[in-house]
């Protein structure tokens, strides 16, 4: 502060007036400060604001893998669906055939398979082949009653287990599920003969001696 005559400081007056009384304008030196005081546009975010924004971008990554878990799971679920009914209707279908091929098998047995039926039922065979479909049975394997269905029984000293030892309608399966068990004749093995009983009494006479 300018000193007085008397020795005392004379006040500073200041004028802090953002618009200029004379001119009408706004003071640059005011407008520079404001923008000084006043912080630039996003420098608002301040360590607490970057904590939330990197919280809520995990939020919505989370919810968005969640959400792609559940369309892909939903996708196979739909597809599993789909094999299973397309399996089931093919299966169907199959079983309608059966008794026709089994005609077909009697008919090729007994040498009636010519011409233009034998084409005919080369066709058919092939195309139930193509669906999965395939025959099994055989004269002389072991008998399984999850795949066997026993017509006949009888004892055979020529086997050593249950076994079939002729097959009178092949069975069906397409892939490993079993359309028709195959109908066979089993043979067990002979049972032991009897003792006669003359020599059961002997023998316990002789124990009674």
């Amino acid at each position: 502060m300018p000193p007085r005559e008397n020795g005392h400081e004379e006040p500073v007056i200041r004028d802090n007036r953002k618009i200029d009384p004379e001119t009408g304008q706004v003071r640059e030196a005011t407008a520079a400060g404001e923008a000084a005081e006043q912080p630039p546009a996003g420098a608002q975010a301040g360590p607490s604001a970057d904590g939330e924004l990197a919280a809520q971008l995990a939020e919505r990554t989370a919810d968005l893998q969640r959400l792609q878990a559940e369309y892909v799971n939903y996708r196979k679920r739909v597809e599993r669906d789909r094999a299973v009914v397309r399996e089931q209707a093919v299966a169907g279908a199959l079983m309608e055939l059966l008794p026709v091929l089994d005609d077909i098998g009697r008919a090729r047995d007994h040498g009636e398979l010519t011409g233009g039926f034998a084409k005919v039922a080369e066709s058919l065979e092939a195309a139930v082949t193509k669906l999965g479909l395939s025959s099994f049975g055989q004269k002389g394997e072991p008998f399984d009653p999850t795949v066997h269905e026993a017509l006949m029984h009888s004892y055979s000293a020529d086997v050593t287990e249950p076994t079939a030892i002729e097959v009178l309608q092949p069975g069906y399966r397409m892939g490993d599920r079993v359309l028709r068990p195959a109908r066979v004749a089993v043979a067990e093995p002979a049972e032991p003969e009897d003792v006669p009983a003359a020599s059961n009494g002997e023998a316990q006479s002789e124990e009674d001696n």
